[in-house]
């Protein structure tokens, strides 16, 4: 097992409230973490039919067979069970008992904000970073890195990428989507599916994408919410700051893992990704996560943003901190770019304008190289050293 960097939060937000709850993708490796944070828990897991019933049936009996606590896994399938959890850890008054996993963040979030703020911590657990990776893989490419994806089974196990994640999409994606939406042409939604990852990287116009599958643009809204409830996919938002110039509305899109959007493309290897065009993309979107993953792991809100305005100035990612944002261009180019002073100097000209202007700005760019050094006022990060600068 791949120690997770997350544990120690976990265990840390244990100690201050009477739950934690961890939520993620499916097989991100939500019940090994928890398991493993907390071994003299007892585990249930709701996605269990007869489990599922029972705590269903009678929540009050189901959760006094554990009167310290437990870990209850994929508790979105049984959400009225967090109303009656309300009532046993204010009567308790006990921290650390309860651990909650959930694979649909937005319907567990919302049940879990009406019966039990205020008394579990949120943590979200994403698929292997880098940082997680590197004692046993630092010797990998990015190519390499950006088609296997972070998974914990095709690390842990010997397993061909192409097969586990056909079996993903059929029985996770799929089946989370049927739950939900109760789709019946399942083929029409995976050429949807196809279609996203196709878009990796751009700014996401659903009425072009609904029309490209044959569906309507509320299907594809729908579609789309889905997909990111279940954290298959993700939209990154335009800057929001309160400035005069015309900006960019819609939100970029990217997935959760680019391992599946590699697999989704038709990309089953390293020679694949190096001759497709949608390399720079799915670098971009690696890179994307890989900051994501670092500010989770240790409790962070997300923060982050991109920045285009009217006139095609961009840059791919902002975090957005109040007195030093970070601005950060990403290039798959293994040789260090060098022309990227205007951008940024757009950029911080936007920033300055906003009635709370920044102190700085600090320029980063996220390449393919392997040199890391300061030119101009600009950082240069290569690929595998993303994750020991601070986010």
């Amino acid at each position: 097992m791949i120690p997770r960097i997350l544990t120690r939060l976990a265990l840390e937000r244990s100690r201050q409230l009477p739950i934690v709850t961890v939520t993620g993708p499916r097989q991100s490796g939500k019940t090994t973490l928890c398991k493993a944070a907390f071994p003299d828990k007892p585990y249930v897991s709701l996605e269990t039919p007869d489990v599922r019933e029972e705590a269903t049936r009678d929540p009050r009996a189901f959760l006094a067979r554990f009167p310290e606590g437990a870990i209850l896994d994929e508790v979105q399938r049984a959400p009225e069970i967090t109303s009656y959890l309300q009532e046993i850890v204010d009567a308790r008054n006990r921290n650390g008992e309860w651990v909650l996993t959930g694979s649909q963040h937005f319907a567990l979030v919302e049940k879990i904000t009406q019966s039990l703020a205020g008394r579990t911590a949120m943590l979200q657990l994403l698929p292997l970073s880098f940082e997680e990776l590197r004692a046993e893989h630092a010797g990998d490419d990015v190519n390499v890195q950006i088609v296997r994806g972070g998974y914990p089974r095709l690390y842990d196990q010997a397993i061909p990428p192409a097969a586990w994640f056909a079996d993903y999409v059929m029985n996770y994606v799929e089946r989370d989507v049927r739950q939900l939406l109760g789709i019946g042409d399942l083929a029409t939604f995976h050429t949807f599916l196809r279609m996203c990852a196709g878009r990796v990287g751009q700014v996401l116009n659903l009425f072009a994408l609904g029309a490209d599958c044959g569906v309507s643009h509320a299907t594809a809204r729908r579609w789309m919410s889905v997909l990111e409830a279940s954290y298959v996919v993700l939209r990154l938002q335009p800057l929001h700051r309160n400035v005069t110039k015309r900006l960019t509305k819609s939100p970029k899109l990217y997935f959760f893992d680019t391992g599946l959007a590699s697999h989704l493309l038709g990309i089953r290897g390293r020679d694949d990704l190096v001759h497709h065009p949608l390399r720079g993309a799915l670098f971009e979107n690696w890179v994307v996560t890989e900051v994501m993953k670092w500010r989770w792991n240790r409790g962070l809100s997300t923060d982050l943003a991109f920045y285009r305005d009217a006139r095609g100035a961009e840059i791919d990612l902002v975090v957005e901190k109040a007195l030093d944002p970070i601005a950060l261009e990403i290039k798959a180019s293994q040789t260090p770019p060098l022309d990227l002073g205007p951008a940024f100097a757009a950029f911080e000209a936007l920033l300055s304008s906003a009635p709370l202007a920044p102190r700085r700005v600090e320029r980063r760019v996220a390449y393919a190289g392997d040199r890391r050094v300061r030119v101009d006022g600009i950082e240069l990060l290569p690929w595998n050293e993303i994750d020991r600068a601070d986010w």
